[in-house]
């Protein structure tokens, strides 16, 4: 059964507590050499998709400091640019640091769920760039957890996502998939799938979501 994670805020602002828990003792102890191993993610090694869910953190508190003072903002400031810059200038720092600046990022997030649900979750309607409200910032923020916890590759996995997050989320991202078919010619053997009338082909590819 699909739920709407961005219609409560609450619910998904304590599932993302509970999956950030789940990645800090994961990641907790990491040495150096392996914050410096490749992830999942071509190219980047596991301190750049720590060093991302950090800045991706100070992203959403950005939105909803500036939701709670009725002002629409993005999550970064220089857009896409910025975010890549800062990703690659924090992916090479001693594993210490990227951890610490991780835990403190998500602190001060979590911080900012407790104020935005005691004020109601005010202004909705500021978008920013993200197509999303405020309200959308935790589950956004669950998204990001769960699915680089899994881009790591330390050990969490797709079997691990909890139930209301894949409820959540996959009709979100099946929403997406026309979108991203890598050939727009596809189309119509998914089609033919989904209503139980053809075989998926095996050369089928999305491009990967986000």
């Amino acid at each position: 059964m699909a739920i709407d994670l961005e219609a409560d805020p609450d619910r998904a602002s304590d599932l993302c507590r509970a999956a950030y828990q789940r990645l800090a003792e994961a990641v907790e102890g990491l040495t150096d050499h392996q914050m410096a191993r490749p992830s999942r993610l071509p190219t980047w090694s596991v301190g750049h998709v720590l060093t991302h869910l950090a800045r991706n953190a100070e992203g959403h508190s950005r939105r909803l400091q500036g939701a709670l003072q009725n002002e629409d903002v993005p999550k970064y400031a220089g857009g896409s640019e910025q975010r890549a810059q800062e990703i690659e200038d924090g992916a090479d720092r001693p594993a210490a640091e990227v951890l610490a600046d991780l835990e403190a990022s998500q602190r001060r997030l979590e911080n900012l769920f407790a104020e935005s649900s005691s004020a109601g979750w005010p202004n909705p309607q500021l978008v920013g760039d993200a197509g999303y409200g405020p309200r959308g910032c935790p589950s956004h923020r669950l998204r990001e957890i769960e699915m680089h916890h899994v881009d790591l590759g330390l050990g969490y996995a797709p079997a691990n996502w909890p139930d209301e997050y894949v409820a959540w989320d996959l009709d979100v991202l099946l929403s997406t998939v026309s979108e991203r078919l890598a050939d727009p010619s596809d189309r119509r053997d998914l089609m033919a799938w989904l209503a139980g009338r053809g075989a998926l082909p095996s050369d089928l590819t999305l491009d990967p979501w986000g």
